[in-house]
């Protein structure tokens, strides 16, 4: 997977995983990861799939409906390249915390819905429930921070809350914040996001 690794001046802290948007790329989210831990080494990575000459995680059959056997493909594909990078890189593998928006979020609640040890954390910006009806793994201690737009028009507030629901039923310690906007990341919801991670991560 085209991506970009960028090395920590903290060893102790967790590797950001960056997951960009619908029509982003490996390079969109790179300013976020000095704003949420300047010390934090950084794997931003693009997306295999195209929709209309756009990068994404994974296909989809319209707004807001997902190809789930290709959420389920492209989850194991992220996964996989994940254990790779751990070795190429020397990356702490159960030290990494995803970083995602709307998309990207979408594919880090995949992994978090699939395999158990795939993240120690996420922050899922704008996310949707990426699938239904199936039993999550013993997500217990793993800190979760949701941000989602009252007024988002592609995913809805009671999509939020069903998503928050289930991760925290899961055992997942979730924090979940609300800004009165639409779909797109505002920079409070960043800041929001950095305070969390700091509160959560930061051994000093």
């Amino acid at each position: 997977m085209k991506h970009v690794f960028r090395k920590g001046t903290d060893p102790n802290a967790p590797t950001l995983l960056l997951l960009h948007g619908t029509g982003g790329d490996e390079n969109d989210l790179l300013p976020l990861a000095s704003r949420i831990y300047p010390g934090s080494a950084v794997l931003s990575v693009r997306g295999n799939v195209l929709e209309n000459g756009m990068p994404r995680f994974f296909k989809r059959l319209a707004e807001g409906v997902f190809d789930e056997e290709d959420l389920i493909f492209r989850t194991k594909e992220l996964n996989d390249f994940l254990d790779q990078a751990a070795v190429e890189y020397q990356i702490d593998r159960d030290n990494l915390v995803a970083v995602g928006y709307s998309n990207g979020a979408n594919i880090a609640g995949s992994l978090l819905f699939h395999y158990q040890d795939a993240l120690r954390g996420a922050i899922l910006y704008h996310p949707m429930v990426p699938r239904r009806g199936i039993p999550l793994p013993d997500l217990s201690g793993v800190p979760i921070f949701v941000s989602a737009g009252t007024n988002d028009p592609i995913c809805s507030p009671q999509e939020t809350e069903e998503l928050h629901r289930l991760l925290k039923e899961a055992g997942a310690s979730i924090s979940l914040h609300w800004a009165s906007y639409g779909h797109q990341l505002t920079g409070m919801e960043v800041d929001a996001s950095a305070e969390w991670f700091q509160e959560i991560f930061d051994q000093d």
